[in-house]
C-alpha cells in the first residue's frame, strides 16, 4: 500500500500533460471534470498510502520510494525520491483533499472564460509542484517543488493579464519570491559543504546528523532557510505579494491562500525541526517575526475595503501565527493550526468568490450587506468559516489557536499578550466583514449605486461597477459552488477534533517525526483553562466591538479605518519609493561606473591591448620569402651562438 505513494504526485501531472496537448479540444466542462478528478485521485492514493503507514510500527512510519537516480555527479548524488512519513502524509491529504474541492468549485466559477482549460492545466501543474515539495526526500527535490509553486503561482496570479493590475501582481509574486528563494539555495549549498548530503532520512540523512554542525553553521543554515520560508509564507519584510495575488481568479486564491503556497515555508521549517534545535537563536528569530507579522497585518485587515483582501491580510496574519508556534517549539500546533486554516480559509475565499459571483464581479463591501437572505448557503457556511476563524468555540480555529497561544504564554508572556491582540482584531475584522457583507442595510440597491455614481462610495482601488445604472438582484451560486463550501463548512466546524485527547490524535501521530522534540508544556491545566477562556473573552469582545460599530452605528465606522491602515502602513509605498529611487540611482550608478568603466573598462582594454600587439607584430608578416629565409638564417646563428657559449667553446 505505501508503494501507491508514486501515484499522488503522478496523476495531477498526468492531468497537466493532457491538458497541455488535448485541453482545447476537451474544452469547458471536460477539461475541469478531467483536472478535479486527477486531483481527487491524488487525495485517494493519499488515503490508501495513509492505511499503509498506520499498518507500520509507529516508530517506524517512514518509506522512502526512490523512482530513479536523478543527479549522479561527483560527491553529490539525488535521488528522485518520495519520502513517506506521518508529517508528508499529513500534508498530502490536506493539499489533495482541499484542493481536489477547490478544483471543483473552480467548475463553476469559471464557467465562461475562454481560457478555461488553461486555468485547470495550471491548477494541475500548481498541485503536482506542491506535492513534489511535501513528499520530496532530500532538500532539492523539496526545491524543485518549491520553485515550481512559485513558477504556478506566476501563472495564475497574472491569469486575466489583460488587466494590468494583474500583470503587474504576478510579477510582484515572482520577484518578491526569488529573494526567499536565494536563501533557500545557499542553505542548500552550505549543507552539502558541510554534511556531504542533500537527503533527510537515513543514517547518514541531513536530519540525523545536523548535531554535528557547529553552533554558528547550524544557525546560518537555519537562517537561510527561514529566509526562504519568509518569502513563500509572506512573512515581514516579504509578505508583499500575497495581498496583491487577489487579482487571479478567487479559486487561485483559495488554492495559494488556503492549502499549497503560503504553507510551504511551515512545512519547511518543520521538516527542519532538529537543526532548529540546534540553531536556538533561530527559534527566537522565527518566533519575533511570526508574532510581528501576524500583529501587523491583523491591523492592516481592519481597514481593507475589498472583500478578498481582508481575507488576503488574514492569511497574512494566520501564517505568523504558525511561525509563531514553530519559534516556540510547538510543531505539532503549527502543523494543527495550518490544517485548520486550510479548511476555514479556504471556505472564506471560495465563500467570498461566491458573493462576487452572486455580486455580478463587485468586490467593494460597501456596496454589498443584507445578502444572507438572497444567499443563504453562502452566508450560512461563510458565517462557520468567520466563527471559526475569530476562535469561537467549538469550531476548529479555537482548539488550534489555543494551543500556540498557550505554548506562546510558556515561552514568554509577551508573545502570549501578542498572540491575544492579534487574536481579539481577527474577531473584530472578520465580524465587520461578515456584518458589512450579509448584515445591514442593502447597499446594492438602485439608490446605493446613485451615490456611488457621485462618488459616495467610490474607492481608490476599484472603479465604480456601472455606475449610475441599477445592478442586478444578487443571487445564490450554483451547486458546483456550493457543494464545496458546505463540505469545507463542515470541516471547518469540527477539524478541532484532530488533536483532541484521545485514542488518535494528531499530536500521537506526528510523534515519531519529532521524537523527543515535542513541545511538553510546563504550566498546569488550571492556566491552560485560563488563556483559553481569556483567548474566548478577547475573541467575544471583538464580535461586540464589530457589532456596535457596523450593525448598531455607535460610532462613525470611518474612525475605525483610518488611511494609513487601509494603505498596509504605507510600507508598500515605501518599498516602491526605496526601489523607484536611491535602489535605482544606486543602480545606475554600478551599472555606469562599475559595469561600465571599470569591469567593460578592463575587458575592452584587453582587448585593445591585444588588437595594438597584433597590428605591430603584423608588420613582420611581409609576404615575402627572402624576407623569411633570411630570418630563418638568422634565427639558426642565433642558435649557433647560443650553444657555443654554453658549451665553453668561444
Amino acid at each position: 500500500m505505501l508503494s501507491a505513494v508514486w501515484l499522488i504526485p503522478a496523476l495531477p501531472l498526468a492531468g497537466f500533460l493532457i491538458l497541455l496537448f488535448w485541453g482545447r479540444k476537451l474544452g469547458e466542462p471536460g477539461a475541469g471534470w478531467l483536472a478535479t478528478s486527477m486531483v481527487a485521485g491524488s487525495f485517494l492514493a493519499g488515503l490508501v498510502t495513509f492505511a499503509g503507514l498506520l499498518g507500520q510500527d509507529e516508530h517506524h512510519r517512514q518509506f522512502v520510494f526512490t523512482l530513479f537516480e536523478w543527479l549522479p555527479s561527483g560527491g553529490l548524488s539525488v535521488d528522485m525520491g518520495l519520502l513517506v512519513d506521518p508529517l508528508s502524509i499529513t500534508m498530502v491529504l490536506f493539499v489533495t483533499g482541499v484542493g481536489s474541492l477547490i478544483h471543483l468549485y473552480s467548475i463553476g466559477y469559471m464557467h465562461g472564460d475562454p481560457r478555461f482549460h488553461t486555468f485547470f492545466l495550471y491548477l494541475n501543474l500548481f498541485a503536482f509542484s506542491m506535492l513534489m515539495l511535501v513528499l520530496g526526500d532530500n532538500l532539492l527535490v523539496t526545491f524543485l517543488g518549491w520553485e515550481g509553486v512559485g513558477a504556478c503561482s506566476y501563472f495564475l496570479v497574472s491569469f486575466w493579464f489583460e488587466r494590468r493590475s494583474a500583470a503587474v501582481a504576478g510579477k510582484k509574486a515572482f520577484v518578491t519570491n526569488r529573494v526567499g528563494d536565494l536563501g533557500f539555495m545557499v542553505a542548500m549549498f552550505l549543507t552539502f559543504a558541510s554534511l556531504g548530503t542533500l537527503s533527510y532520512a537515513g543514517e547518514g540523512g541531513v536530519l540525523e546528523n545536523v548535531a554535528s554542525l557547529s553552533g554558528t553553521t547550524a544557525l546560518a543554515i537555519a537562517l537561510l532557510l527561514f529566509v526562504g520560508a519568509a518569502g513563500k509564507s509572506a512573512q515581514l519584510p516579504l509578505y508583499v505579494w500575497l495581498p496583491d495575488a487577489m487579482e487571479g481568479p478567487t479559486p487561485v486564491s483559495a488554492l495559494i491562500h488556503a492549502a499549497t503556497m503560503v504553507t510551504a515555508g511551515v512545512y519547511l521549517m518543520v521538516r527542519m525541526n532538529p537543526l532548529l534545535d540546534v540553531a536556538h537563536g533561530a527559534l527566537t528569530v522565527i518566533a519575533v517575526v511570526g508574532a510581528a507579522t501576524a500583529l501587523f497585518a491583523a491591523t492592516c485587515a481592519v481597514a481593507q475595503r475589498d472583500i478578498k483582501r481582508v481575507l488576503a491580510y488574514s492569511t497574512v496574519s494566520q501564517l505568523g501565527y504558525m511561525f509563531l508556534a514553530v519559534g516556540v517549539g510547538a510543531y505539532v500546533a503549527a502543523i494543527f493550526h495550518m490544517i485548520t486554516h486550510a479548511f476555514f480559509k479556504a471556505l472564506l475565499f471560495l465563500g467570498a468568490g461566491s458573493v462576487i459571483h452572486g455580486m455580478h464581479d463587485e468586490q467593494d463591501m460597501r456596496r454589498m450587506g443584507a445578502l444572507r437572505k438572497l444567499m443563504p448557503v453562502t452566508a450560512a457556511t461563510f458565517i462557520v468559516g468567520w466563527l471559526a476563524i475569530a476562535g469561537v468555540p467549538p469550531f476548529s480555529g479555537f482548539w488550534s489557536k489555543d494551543e500556540i497561544l498557550a505554548a506562546a504564554w510558556d515561552s514568554s508572556p509577551v508573545l502570549w499578550a501578542v498572540g491575544v491582540v492579534t487574536a481579539l482584531l481577527t474577531a473584530y475584522y472578520m465580524s465587520r466583514q461578515v456584518f458589512l457583507v450579509f448584515y445591514g442595510e442593502a447597499r446594492w440597491s438602485e439608490a446605493a449605486r446613485g451615490r456611488s455614481a457621485e462618488g459616495a462610495l467610490t474607492t481608490p482601488d476599484h472603479e465604480p461597477a456601472a455606475a449610475g445604472h441599477a445592478p442586478s438582484t444578487p443571487h445564490e451560486s450554483p451547486g458546483l459552488m456550493t457543494g464545496p463550501l458546505v463540505v469545507l463548512a463542515v470541516l471547518a466546524a469540527v477539524g478541532g477534533v484532530l488533536n483532541l485527547p484521545g485514542v488518535f490524535t494528531l499530536e500521537h501521530f506526528l510523534e515519531p517525526v519529532f521524537e523527543d522534540r515535542l513541545h511538553e508544556l510546563s504550566i498546569g491545566t488550571g492556566i491552560q483553562l485560563t488563556l483559553a477562556a481569556v483567548t474566548a473573552v478577547g475573541a467575544a469582545m471583538g464580535i461586540l466591538v464589530a457589532r456596535a460599530i457596523y450593525l448598531r452605528g455607535a460610532a462613525p465606522a470611518e474612525r475605525f479605518e483610518p488611511e494609513l491602515l487601509r494603505r498596509a502602513w504605507r510600507y508598500d509605498e515605501a518599498l516602491a519609493g526605496f526601489f523607484g529611487g536611491p535602489a535605482r540611482a544606486f543602480a545606475n550608478f554600478t551599472s555606469r561606473v562599475l559595469d561600465g568603466r571599470a569591469i567593460d573598462g578592463a575587458v575592452n582594454g584587453v582587448a585593445g591591448l591585444v588588437r595594438a600587439s597584433g597590428s605591430r607584430l603584423r608588420v613582420v608578416q611581409t609576404g615575402y620569402v627572402r624576407n623569411y629565409a633570411l630570418g630563418l638564417a638568422a634565427g639558426a646563428v642565433a642558435l649557433l651562438g647560443f650553444f657555443l657559449l654554453r658549451t665553453g667553446l668561444v
